[in-house]
């Protein structure tokens, strides 16, 4: 009786899909915001990923192979998004030595420390930037100017994000119109043209990226429109509330990894809730967090640490929100 029933870790795939196929629509679908990186930030955009992506690879082939001795798993394409999404997370100039860690701590820690894909309750690429945040401040924090193709890699000159600017500005008493004179416009932000991480600076492809993961059915919008749509409501009383102080909501939105997050990293399956209640609870949760960290906290940006917060609570929420079971008998009073 015990070889009639196999239970596997999530994520659980139903028909023909497999991780395979869905790890390789997430890759399509990062691939609009990587060739805008690259447009942007030259040389230095193409070192970060091919070295984060290939430690990704490295780490988790050595530590199955010689550390836990299981089949090796890195053509399911989970390590590949792990290193781009790492990468996308950092600046275009960042030491190779340091990528080489984050990507360590990514998949060793994160990830493997657990038992492999589907085990592991944090997100691993941003467990990874977390760790290398914390432990590399200066040079997580230097973020490159958009000089185009020709750009180097060791001589890209560094600038604040507008995120940063504003955060500073509003801390030494500077008004918010002046600021928002300092930084690129919103269509300027749109297209990319501003400092920041490789990830962050492409919003139309990003947007372009989540088209195609919804036409494909890798995601659905629950949790990419939880997100901005807490956002956006947040900032927009906020902003009413004091417009000297807060900044607009498209500024929120367009600025910073907000997009990134929550299209790419808030949804990661294994890490996501499974049901669409949950899914919207838990991105109005990510939402708000950033939102606080971002107008109250010391960081500039905060969506890092709140999906990771929100990470904590999937289990929960995967063991309270449940659609109701086929058959289920309702009573009433």
């Amino acid at each position: 009786m015990s070889n009639l029933l196999n239970v596997s870790q999530s994520p659980h795939i139903h028909g023909k899909e497999s991780t395979q196929k869905l790890m390789l629509n997430v890759v399509i679908a990062l691939m609009p915001a990587l060739f805008t990186s690259v447009f942007y930030f030259g040389l230095g955009a193409i070192i970060v990923t091919l070295t984060s992506v290939a430690s990704c690879l490295l780490f988790e082939y050595l530590i199955q192979k010689f550390v836990l001795k299981k089949p090796i798993s890195i053509t399911d394409g989970s390590a590949l998004v792990t290193g781009l999404l790492l990468a996308f997370n950092l600046p275009s100039n960042i030491p190779v030595f340091i990528i080489v860690i984050g990507s360590f701590v990514s998949i060793g820690i994160a990830k493997m420390t657990f038992g492999g894909l589907g085990n592991n309750p944090f997100n691993p690429a941003l467990v990874g930037r977390v760790f290398m945040l914390i432990s590399f401040p200066v040079q997580m924090t230097s973020w490159p100017v958009p000089k185009g193709l020709g750009t180097g890699y060791a001589d890209a000159v560094t600038g604040a994000t507008p995120l940063a600017i504003i955060k500073e500005g509003l801390k030494n008493g500077e008004s918010l119109s002046k600021l928002m004179g300092e930084i690129p416009s919103p269509a300027q932000m749109l297209m990319g043209d501003m400092g920041g991480s490789m990830g962050e600076v492409a919003a139309i492809a990003l947007i372009i990226g989540f088209i195609y993961l919804l036409a494909t059915r890798v995601i659905t919008w629950h949790i990419p429109v939880s997100v901005t749509g807490s956002i956006a409501i947040f900032t927009t009383i906020l902003w009413l509330a004091n417009p000297e102080k807060n900044a607009d909501p498209m500024f929120h939105l367009l600025a910073g990894g907000v997009l990134l997050g929550a299209i790419f990293m808030a949804t990661d399956y294994v890490t996501s809730p499974m049901v669409p209640k949950a899914m919207i609870i838990y991105g109005c949760g990510i939402g708000i967090i950033t939102v606080v960290i971002r107008v109250w906290g010391a960081y500039p940006e905060g969506v890092s640490f709140a999906i990771l917060i929100m990470n904590s609570f999937v289990p929960l929420m995967n063991a309270y929100i449940k659609p109701k079971r086929f058959g289920e008998e309702v009573t009433n009073g």
